[in-house]
């Protein structure tokens, strides 16, 4: 990212703030874009929000758990080859 420039806005009678199309399109937000505003010593902080919510490792890797051992490299590559012939047997590949 190029070093920060000043620019300046104006604060509206709603509150509101207009961000300057050229940081706009340099942070890639767009209408709509969900922002989140932090109020740090050296001013507020605008970012955009995530995308999804903070998670704990348990919550995600809950769906690796599995019955009996794990499958092998050659496994895998079988399950794959079968199921490319599956699909070209059917006209898809």
């Amino acid at each position: 990212m190029a070093a920060p420039r000043k620019q300046t806005t104006r604060l509206s009678t709603k509150g509101q703030v207009i961000l300057p199309a050229a940081l706009r399109r340099q942070l890639g937000w767009q209408a709509g874009t969900l922002l989140e505003v932090e109020d740090t010593p050296e001013g507020l902080l605008l970012k955009a929000a995530p995308l999804f919510p903070p998670t704990e490792p348990d919550e995600v890797f809950g769906c690796l758990h599995r019955q009996g051992p794990p499958h092998t490299v050659e496994d895998m590559d079988a399950a794959i080859d079968s199921e490319l012939r599956r699909r070209h047997d059917r006209g898809r590949y």
